[in-house]
């Protein structure tokens, strides 16, 4: 008898696939870890292979997860590019792809917040207020939801 298939959070990033960011029906298992220590899955319903951090600002991206904390400290400080180009050793031009990538990011959610859930831009901006300073007095089911929406695993 086989053992069962332990619980994953990962969707089909495969546009094709019929189950393209579902969760329900899904048939996704852990298939190891490539060369930038991600963990890779396969999706046995249209057989291809993908990264954890397929679909988020890190996708394809070659610095530590140390490092892009670090750099992500940096930046909340309002510190310089060039100021955190010297203290952490990452070039300007690789701190500014990073900065782009999540600013583009936050864009898609702010986007996904005005226009699927129908909220104001003041809204959204109370909202984020209001998880930063909560984030830790959330439920569990909030903080799944919230983590869905930031990693970019929700449902259009």
């Amino acid at each position: 008898m086989a053992r069962p298939r332990s619980k994953n959070k990962v969707v089909c990033e495969n546009k094709l696939c019929s189950f393209f960011r579902k969760e329900q029906g899904k048939n996704i298992i852990k298939k190891g870890i490539n060369r930038a220590k991600h963990r890779q899955y396969i999706c046995l319903h249209c057989n291809k292979y993908f990264v954890e951090t397929k679909g988020t600002p890190l996708y394809n991206r070659k610095l530590s997860d140390r490092k892009i904390k670090e750099l992500c400290k940096e930046l909340v400080e309002k510190k310089g590019i060039r100021a955190v180009e010297r203290t952490l050793g990452i070039h300007r031009d690789t701190i500014g792809s990073y900065l782009s990538a999540f600013a583009e990011h936050a864009k898609e959610i702010s986007k996904y917040l005005t226009r699927n859930l129908e909220l104001s831009t003041y809204e959204v901006d109370e909202f984020w207020t209001f998880v930063k300073k909560n984030k830790k007095n959330l439920s569990k089911t909030t903080k799944k939801n919230l983590q869905q929406a930031i990693s970019g695993d929700i449902q259009s």
